[in-house]
């Protein structure tokens, strides 16, 4: 499953985003990973919560980036949620890609059992329809 967190820049989506995952980390019984562009939120996550500044990874798009996803989930058997903050500047993907990009990242998580939440700076006027649907906050 994929669900989305939207709005543009500066509205709140991060604060959304770890609050959902602190919540999450008291009732899932596996691994939650956070991936983010630097290690800014570390103190603001809670410590067993899995923290990769994707920044370090040299990710040039988002085929990369899909693969760098997949290599964290064949490392851990137990990895139930990822949360992706600012999506596109980690992904190195861009809005128009974003229908595509759900639909591989729905893939690998129906194969492996994995959610992700995904922050992106974008509106929820600026959506398909069908991203319009994975919409979980639209600020």
């Amino acid at each position: 499953m994929v669900q989305l967190i939207v709005g543009e820049k500066g509205k709140g989506k991060t604060k959304h985003l770890l609050d959902k995952v602190n919540s999450e980390i008291k009732t899932v019984s596996g691994n939650i990973v956070y991936l983010d562009k630097s290690t800014k939120h570390m103190y603001e996550l809670n410590n067993k919560v899995r923290l990769i500044d994707v920044s370090d990874y040299f990710i040039e798009n988002f085929s990369e980036f899909l693969g760098f996803v997949c290599g964290i989930i064949s490392q851990d058997h137990d990895l139930e949620q990822m949360y992706f903050d600012s999506f596109f500047p980690i992904s190195k993907a861009n809005v128009s890609d974003l229908d595509a990009c759900i639909e591989k990242l729905e893939k690998v998580g129906e194969k492996f059992g994995v959610d992700f939440v995904v922050s992106a700076s974008v509106t929820e006027a600026d959506l398909s329809d069908f991203a319009k649907k994975k919409v979980l906050i639209s600020l």
